[in-house]
């Protein structure tokens, strides 16, 4: 599907692993859904040569063969996506520990139908995007707001609760996360950004065409929901 007609936010296809994450891959940082996401909104030339220089460490000379510029008008694009990225990059240094202790408390907060804990575990301005490419219920706009997206995850908890859903932590794109799923079938992922104390974003893929590929091991069962956005309304 091309993208322009692609079906609410898009977000890279996961990819789940049963590797513990090591944030001292040189490159476990790059994999993340959260940075993955902030290159789609770069143009194609742009992300690109930001790419091959910054995390590849390509020559301009080299990369000027490739996208077909001079070497300066090179060192322009690459500067140009590297303001772009870090504007909208939160970087914080957080353990993968931290992340899954956030991750626990998030699905022990819906299990006990908490809203408040809910809340005291997202930031102020936090969001919720969810890709369900129009083949699963996801809202075409993020959620903004941590009284909407703890109002939304607990209305979730009391729609879709079923007996043989699980949720596990896993690690997704190199980093803590949750794996969902129906028995054998992953039905969904979820991937947060956060400082540490709070969830300051999260990532939910639930399109079946990106996760169908994936067939996780049994191991640790949390709890018996999904993570989707229902379209049709603000908090559902």
């Amino acid at each position: 599907m091309a993208r322009e007609a692609y079906v609410g936010p898009w977000l890279p296809e996961p990819i789940v692993t049963d590797a513990q994450p090591d944030r001292h891959l040189e490159l476990a940082d790059d994999l993340s859904i959260a940075f993955m996401t902030i290159l789609e909104r770069l143009a194609p030339e742009e992300r690109a040569a930001f790419l091959l220089h910054d995390v590849f460490d390509v020559g301009y000379g080299e990369i000027a063969t490739v996208i077909d510029k001079s070497e300066a008008a090179c060192r322009q694009v690459v500067h140009r996506a590297r303001e772009r990225v870090r504007g909208d990059r939160k970087r914080f240094d957080v353990t993968e520990s931290a992340k899954a202790s956030l991750l626990l408390k998030f699905t022990a907060a819906i299990e006990a139908r908490d809203e408040q804990a809910l809340l005291a575990l997202f930031a102020p301005d936090a969001t919720w995007t969810a890709d369900g490419g129009g083949k699963a219920a996801a809202a075409r706009a993020p959620i903004e707001g941590a009284a909407r997206i703890a109002r939304l995850v607990i209305g979730l908890r009391e729609k879709l609760w079923a007996v043989d859903r699980t949720v596990e932590v896993a690690t997704i794109n190199g980093e803590t996360g949750l794996a969902i799923r129906d028995g054998n079938r992953l039905t969904a992922t979820l991937s947060i950004a956060t400082d540490g104390e709070q969830i300051v974003a999260v990532y939910a893929v639930v399109n079946p065409d990106k996760l169908q590929q994936h067939r996780l091991p049994l191991s640790h069962r949390r709890s018996t929901f999904v993570f989707a956005v229902d379209n049709r309304g603000d908090e559902t």
